[in-house]
């Protein structure tokens, strides 16, 4: 190694905590996650000098390493039992923190139902919804089209919800969007986090476009915390109720441009899942111009 190849450490630790990260919630085991990283960075000393000097963005190509190993993994056919977490006393600290760390951040129903989806929806789910990469960046991982990996993603997000969420009425789910919103707009997060479930989780969709939050935010009071700062007042922002995927959801503008495309999933009398979108590729159909809202908007 000569000066050229030397990184700052917090760069290397970040770097690494990163690709356990990924690792972890593609796969849902520290163990593996830990044994997947060996072998990224075998991969990556297993290369020439001159291959390494030509890679521009080392941290891309590790992630893309990455993601390839744990989709192969994923794909064994008999990963089932390998993939369940299990206790193991020769566990690196590495592994246990992030073990530790993703604990603390997402609720185990989450990650065990992310058990249920296929590979590739895991895998494309957890690109781009968790860790919020480009599209491009998501193809490239997963060898895939960017637009049949925003499918398998989309067919992600359907079965979520579906496991997750319980049939409302039309009523019932509007009435509730409504009382999120009004306590959205009166920033009162008490009020807020008594309308979600304990054990809620939102996403926030940026795409990689906009400094969203990377990862999912469990547990209603965090998401309040998240929702008011995302949503916070300030001149010309505006939040409304509208149909979202042919339910109420809300929707934030900023003078008069949609920033936000807010849905919400719904069991009983609490929300147990929200989906903010702040990607402006997803945005865009919203922004085109339109004739001018009926009376039932609000302000």
């Amino acid at each position: 190694m000569d000066h050229a190849d030397a990184v700052p450490i917090a760069e290397l630790l970040e770097e690494r905590r990163f690709l356990l990260d990924v690792a972890y919630w593609m796969l849902g085991s520290p163990d593996e996650a830990d044994s997947v990283l060996d072998e990224t960075y075998r991969r990556w000393y297993g290369l020439s000098d001159a291959a390494r000097r030509q890679i521009t963005v080392p941290r891309s190509w590790l992630a893309r390493t990455t993601g390839g190993i744990c989709l192969r993994r994923l794909a064994l056919p008999d990963r089932g039992e390998a993939g369940q977490p299990e206790e193991h006393p020769t566990r690196t600290a590495d592994a246990e923190a992030a073990r530790e760390q993703l604990q603390n951040e997402v609720s185990q129903v989450l990650l065990n139902a992310l058990d249920s989806l296929s590979p590739a929806e895991r895998a494309a789910f957890v690109l781009n919804d968790v860790f919020g990469m480009t599209p491009d960046a998501v193809a490239d991982i997963m060898g895939r089209t960017a637009p049949e990996c925003a499918e398998l993603a989309d067919r992600a997000r359907h079965s979520l919800r579906r496991r997750r969420s319980r049939p409302t009425t039309p009523a019932e789910h509007d009435a509730l969007a409504r009382a999120v919103r009004q306590a959205c707009v009166d920033e009162d997060a008490a009020l807020l986090a008594s309308l979600l479930c304990p054990d809620a989780t939102a996403f926030f969709d940026g795409g990689g476009k906009v400094r969203a939050l990377t990862r999912p935010v469990h547990g209603n009071r965090q998401i309040a915390h998240s929702l008011l700062t995302l949503l916070a007042h300030r001149p010309r922002t505006t939040l409304t109720t509208h149909s979202v995927n042919g339910r109420t959801g809300l929707v934030a503008r900023y003078d008069r441009q949609v920033a936000a495309v807010i849905s919400l999933d719904i069991a009983g009398r609490h929300v147990v899942q929200v989906w903010v979108v702040l990607n402006p590729d997803k945005l865009r159909s919203w922004n085109r111009p339109t004739a001018p809202q009926g009376p039932g908007s609000q302000r």
